[in-house]
């Protein structure tokens, strides 16, 4: 219990005194932000920021900070560092500084961005990568709440009845503008998301039910499949820590704040807010099973899970609220994953988003793809977008670093996060079965040979990419949006 208020008072903490100095590095003004500057009636609307702060963290804190957060409690509490270190120096600063690069940039998407200081040919990459990024994000957060919808309604009424009726919903909220739907509704669900959160820890704290662990005492990986945390646990747990997927969202949000002021409560704030929530899941994992393998044996991060922990820590009454609330939460990322998708595109190939018709030849195909994967199989679509999501994280960070150094701000802040996720993803994509363990399985070579291997390759390759930043930021031409409008 006490490792667990430590972590909590961590959060908190960091949002006051890190998130005050990352906010002194960028240093936001009095500008006009594009809410105001192109305000078209479909996604750059002013709106208040409470309610532009619920929105982003209902479209950041999808199935990952509940789903990721029980997976990573396989490894055990030590979970709970990657979650407060990787929320408060990695996450939050990359989530903060991508919406107020994008509200200096009149409401740019993340790839737009990354063209911007990275140059055009990681434009073209990153357009790609995002919107394939977003439509596994879609099918992720579809997939998730139609399984649990079939968990707690009438047997007829069957996963693949609940998935259509999200994508039908999807549909709409990806279609019409942004103050409709989301920005009516979500405010609402933000309350139900965060009444649900603080139900499940004050019933692990106070109830006298449940035995939380303390990560002093359980410092070592505990993972029943015997999984290394290097880099296994920071691609599992990425919502609550650090993920790509935000960078995609951040832009979104960007385009309806009133002033790049209230740009740390709404970015840097929702990502802790998000943090906190998977420090939550975290610890349920750990303390309703009493080991990795009853965890594991449950399913780790699925529905079911989620099911009985609701259940076992609020009751009948309190499992239906906190249900909902794991429901809506997922939900409400999938349709802002296709929005998000939808304007990438739509930047990407100058569709003026004001016209319904050229709205809906974007969305259309966007739908119908997510609902050709939502029939591959979940978990792998999950490692995938997993992987993806936190290779993305790392080149928005490079992209920033780029864009602090040309700015002459402390550029160290998202370099040492960059380098950090450089070598995670990289060791990964060497080290995992659904990406080089094909190759390695292939040529009969077992893992006490390519793992050293796979950890080489993300250190060599982490070394590599800061070089490349030392030595070619200099040359980078960008465009000067730290002048002060008048």
């Amino acid at each position: 219990m006490v490792s667990f208020l430590v972590c909590v008072v961590f959060l908190v903490v960091g949002f006051l005194t890190y998130g005050k100095f990352v906010e002194k590095v960028f240093g936001p003004d009095d500008r006009q932000t594009p809410a105001y500057k192109i305000n078209d009636g479909v996604d750059y609307i002013p709106m208040p920021a409470w309610k532009v702060f619920l929105i982003q963290l209902l479209n950041i804190a999808g199935t990952g900070p509940i789903f990721g957060a029980l997976s990573g409690a396989l490894f055990g509490p030590v979970v709970y560092l990657w979650i407060i270190f990787g929320c408060v120096f990695a996450g939050a600063v990359h989530d903060y500084m991508c919406g107020m690069l994008s509200m200096r940039h009149n409401g740019a998407s993340i790839s737009e961005l990354t063209g911007i200081y990275l140059g055009d040919k990681m434009r073209q990459v990153m357009r790609v990568f995002s919107v394939i990024l977003l439509v596994m994000c879609g099918v992720v957060f579809t997939t998730g709440p139609a399984d649990l919808l079939a968990l707690i309604t009438p047997q007829n009424l069957t996963g693949t009845f609940w998935l259509w009726v999200i994508l039908a919903y999807y549909l709409i909220a990806t279609f019409v503008p942004i103050d409709k739907v989301i920005g009516k509704i979500y405010p609402l669900f933000g309350i139900c998301l965060i009444v649900m959160a603080i139900g499940v820890a004050s019933s692990l704290l106070f109830s006298g039910n449940f035995t939380m662990p303390e990560l002093w005492v359980n410092f070592k990986n505990l993972h029943a499949s015997n999984i290394s945390i290097w880099p296994f646990m920071f691609i599992t747990v990425a919502c609550g820590a650090i993920s790509g997927f935000h960078a995609t969202q951040s832009p979104m949000m960007a385009r309806c704040c009133k002033s790049e002021k209230q740009g740390r409560n709404i970015f840097y704030g929702a990502m802790i807010a998000e943090g906190v929530i998977a420090l939550v899941w975290a610890a349920a994992g750990v303390s309703v099973y009493d080991s990795s393998q009853a965890l594991l044996e449950a399913g780790g991060g699925c529905s079911a899970v989620v099911y009985n922990i609701c259940q076992s820590t609020m009751g009948k009454i309190g499992s239906i609220l906190a249900m909902v609330g794991v429901i809506i939460c997922p939900i409400s990322s999938g349709d802002t994953a296709y929005r998000s998708a939808r304007l990438t595109l739509a930047d990407w190939f100058k569709l003026d988003q004001a016209d319904w018709k050229k709205r809906l030849f974007v969305t259309l195909p966007l739908l119908g793809a997510g609902a050709l994967i939502c029939q591959l199989d979940y978990s792998a679509v999950w490692r995938y977008f997993s992987w993806s999501n936190q290779t993305l994280a790392m080149i928005a960070l490079w992209a920033i670093s780029v864009y602090l150094y040309k700015s002459d701000k402390k550029w160290i802040i998202s370099v040492v996060p960059a380098v950090f996720m450089s070598a995670v993803t990289t060791t990964y994509f060497f080290a995992s079965d659904e990406c080089m363990g094909y190759l390695w399985r292939a040529l009969n070579i077992n893992s006490d040979i390519y793992y050293p291997i796979a950890i080489a390759a993300g250190i060599i390759f982490a070394i590599i990419c800061l070089a490349i930043y030392l030595i070619a930021r200099k040359n980078i031409e960008v465009p000067n949006v730290n002048i002060p409008q008048e």
